[in-house]
C-alpha cells in the first residue's frame, strides 16, 4: 500500500470515527499533497511525501517553541498532536550508531578533509537519511568531524 492511500485511509476512518483533531491534521496534509502535485503537475512518489512530511515536522517543532515562549500552551499543545499524527507516517527512524556509520562512510567517499568539503558530504547523505533522522542532527555531526 502506498503511503498516500494510507493517508487517504486514516483520513476516512478518522471521518467515521469522529476523531476531529486527527481528521484536520490528515486534511491539512493532504492540502499540501495535493498543493505540491498541482504545482509540479505530477503524481508524488513516496520520497516526494515524506520529504513533505518532515518539513511539516520541522515546522511544528518550530511552532512548539515560540508558542511556548510566548505562553500560549494551547496552541504548543494542538501543534505538539500534529506532530504525533504526522510521525506516524515517516519511516524508521535511524539509531546514533546507524547515523554515525553513515557519516563515516560518507566522509570516506566524497574524500572530505575539511569545513569547505561539508556540502559534498550532506549531498552525499541526504539521499539516504532524509525522512529518517533530522538533518540537523546530521549537519551538526559532520561539522563537528570535520572541524576535528
Amino acid at each position: 500500500m502506498s503511503l498516500r492511500a494510507k493517508i487517504n485511509d486514516d483520513l476516512k476512518a478518522a471521518m467515521r470515527g469522529g476523531d476531529v483533531k486527527r481528521r484536520d491534521t490528515l486534511r491539512l496534509l493532504t492540502a499540501a499533497l495535493k498543493q505540491r502535485e498541482v504545482d509540479e503537475r505530477s503524481e508524488l512518489a513516496d520520497t516526494d511525501i515524506v520529504a513533505i512530511i518532515d518539513k511539516m515536522l520541522k515546522q511544528r517543532r518550530e511552532s512548539i517553541v515560540q508558542f511556548e515562549k510566548g505562553g500560549r500552551q494551547d496552541l504548543a499543545d494542538q501543534e505538539k498532536f500534529e506532530l504525533g499524527v504526522l510521525q506516524t507516517y515517516m519511516p524508521q527512524a535511524l539509531s546514533d550508531a546507524e547515523i554515525d556509520s553513515a557519516v563515516t562512510a560518507a566522509i570516506r567517499e566524497t574524500g572530505a578533509k575539511g569545513a569547505p568539503d561539508m556540502g559534498k558530504v550532506m549531498a552525499a547523505l541526504k539521499p539516504g537519511l532524509a525522512g529518517r533522522v533530522d538533518m540537523s542532527k546530521v549537519s551538526a555531526l559532520v561539522k563537528a568531524r570535520l572541524t576535528a
